[in-house]
């Protein structure tokens, strides 16, 4: 019990520069709060005190902003930052050491049953407003970017970006040219992908004009020759 609260506490120490004490952390982050409250909750929920367990976590939300279902299994070390707007669902489980970003939703699609969220390894990094959702595993030393939708399984040591998330980094090496920050809009790309189409198209339609108008109207030396 208390190798966890230590492990939980130098989390925060170790990956926010702003913390400056143990006190500041253990009385102030709201992170560090939702996730003491969480193993109490989570106790509960293993003894079959489900009613008491949803109050502990419900009360948590109320006062952290950070919703984390007492059915959640987490690993010691997990750094909430900021935190509010966090959701982690009931089958989540979560291991060692992992970071997590304000407005977070560990969640699922609504069509499964039984282990419906996602499994996060050691030393996972999810960024602010990303979402992770389905019974998958992200692996090991994974990297989810800010605002990624996460659908699919993650292999260890990959950076996962954009939506729908896909992977532009494994074990180092770029798998594509893109980043974090310099994400191709697919959006933009099919909206480009159509305006070429209708230029080519526009092409097309000029020349049948231009041979339709020769065949109505044939030239002024076409029809001289037709006179003679």
């Amino acid at each position: 019990m208390f190798d966890t609260l230590k492990s939980d506490i130098n989390a925060v120490l170790e990956r926010d520069p702003a913390a400056r004490n143990k006190w500041e952390v253990f009385f102030l982050y709201s992170g560090f709060k939702a996730v003491r409250s969480h193993r109490r909750a989570h106790w509960f929920f293993n003894h079959n005190m489900k009613f008491i367990a949803r109050w502990i976590s419900q009360s948590s939300r109320h006062r952290t902003g950070i919703e984390i279902h007492p059915g959640a299994q987490i690993g010691s070390g997990l750094f909430i930052d900021h935190g509010m707007g966090v959701v982690i669902g009931e089958t989540t489980v979560i291991g060692d050491n992992c970071t997590i970003y304000q407005n977070v939703t560990l969640g699922g699609t609504g069509k499964d049953t039984g282990k419906r969220h996602p499994t996060l390894g050691n030393n996972v990094l999810v960024g602010s407003g990303a979402k992770v959702l389905g019974p998958f595993t992200v692996g090991d030393n994974a990297r989810i970017a800010a605002g990624a939708v996460v659908l699919r399984e993650v292999p260890p040591n990959a950076t996962a970006v954009g939506v729908p998330a896909r992977i532009v980094r494994l074990n180092g090496i770029r798998s594509e040219t893109l980043d974090q920050i310099h994400v191709s809009d697919p959006v933009e790309q099919d909206l480009g992908e159509l305006e070429h189409q209708l230029r080519i198209l526009s092409g097309e339609m000029e020349k049948l004009k231009a041979e339709s108008a020769r065949r109505t109207y044939p030239s002024e030396s076409s029809l001289d020759s037709a006179s003679l």
